[in-house]
């Protein structure tokens, strides 16, 4: 394994061994505002200069907002879309990522006879959405200049991880000075494939019963394209007021 590869794997250990007594079996965080808070703490004790925090639409900004907030930087978007599968869009088979014209297959997706020419097609409905949700979340605003940067990529849990991947594997076209994927539960064998692609992954839980992101929550509401817009200018959609 690489350097990067050898970082990752070292924090996965790190917060792991870390983690929040105050974690139950099921239920262990509140909503996406708690667990956004906790997981800023373990960011923070990385030590980072002047990060550029990016979150997973939508899910993943509510937990960027928190990190920004802790670490004392503005926070951003980077939208990545899964594709999911014909007859299950839930489903990721793979996925696409803002700025990038690459489709990542997931780990599951030669299970299911999908060829190049059929994945194509299915790109092509997600592409628009990505570009709806970029000029809805970003208007005419450019990404901040990601290079020479320590950049924090944050979702609010990783499954598959296939749209974390699409999106570390598009963040990489800048010269990233250090990438950290953070989100307050994982699923172990996810967490395995992303950590060579990163330099730090930080992650709260990773149960070896994953099932599904949702259930590490108590509360796991859908969010909007306004709740994105209202975080990326202070706001938490939880209160409506300017995080502090």
């Amino acid at each position: 394994m690489n350097a990067s590869g050898d970082l990752g794997q070292s924090a996965v250990m790190n917060e792991m061994i870390m983690g929040d007594p105050a974690f139950s079996d099921r239920q262990p965080f509140a909503d996406r505002d708690d667990a956004g808070r906790r997981l800023s703490v373990r960011v923070a004790q990385l030590g980072l200069h002047d990060p550029v925090v990016l979150g997973l639409p939508r899910g993943g900004v509510p937990i960027a907002r928190r990190v920004a907030d802790r670490l004392g930087v503005p926070v951003d978007v980077f939208v990545s879309r899964k594709i999911g599968l014909p007859g299950s869009p839930e489903f990721g088979i793979a996925a696409i990522a803002e700025g990038s014209m690459e489709i990542v297959r997931g780990p599951y997706s030669h299970d299911f006879g999908i060829d190049e020419a059929q994945l194509e097609a299915l790109a092509a409905d997600e592409r628009r959405e990505l570009r709806r949700r970029v000029a809805r979340y970003r208007g005419e605003r450019a990404l901040p200049d990601l290079d020479g940067r320590e950049v924090v990529l944050a979702d609010d849990g990783l499954a598959t991880g296939v749209t974390a991947t699409a999106a570390v594997r598009a963040l990489r076209r800048w010269d990233i000075r250090k990438l950290i994927f953070a989100a307050p539960v994982c699923a172990p064998d996810a967490v395995a494939r992303l950590v060579p692609l990163v330099d730090v992954v930080v992650s709260l839980l990773t149960p070896t019963r994953f099932e599904a992101v949702g259930l590490w929550y108590d509360r796991f509401e859908q969010l909007q394209d306004s709740d994105v817009v209202r975080l990326l200018a202070g706001a938490h959609p939880e209160s409506g007021h300017a995080a502090r």
